[in-house]
C-alpha cells in the first residue's frame, strides 16, 4: 500500500472519529438533554455513526473530490 493511500485512510479514520463524536454529542444533548444514561447512549450513537461514515468517506470521498476539482477549475 503506498504512502498517499495510507494518508487518505488515516485521515478518513481520524476525521470520522472527530466529526461523528462532535455531531452525535451535540445532537443527543439537544434532543435528549443530559439525562441518566447519556454517556452510554452517546457512545452507542457515536459508534454506529462511525461505522456508517467511514465507508461513506472512503467510497464517496474520491468521487466527490473529482466533482469538486471540476467545479474549482
Amino acid at each position: 500500500m503506498n504512502t498517499q493511500l495510507k494518508r487518505k485512510i488515516a485521515f478518513a479514520l481520524s476525521m470520522g472519529i472527530i466529526t461523528t463524536g462532535i455531531i452525535s454529542f451535540v445532537l443527543l444533548a439537544l434532543n435528549l438533554g443530559f439525562s441518566k444514561g447519556f454517556v452510554l447512549t452517546w457512545l452507542r450513537s457515536w459508534s454506529i455513526g462511525y461505522l456508517i461514515v467511514i465507508p461513506a468517506i472512503l467510497l464517496i470521498g474520491p468521487r466527490l473530490q473529482v466533482h469538486v476539482d471540476r467545479l474549482v477549475r
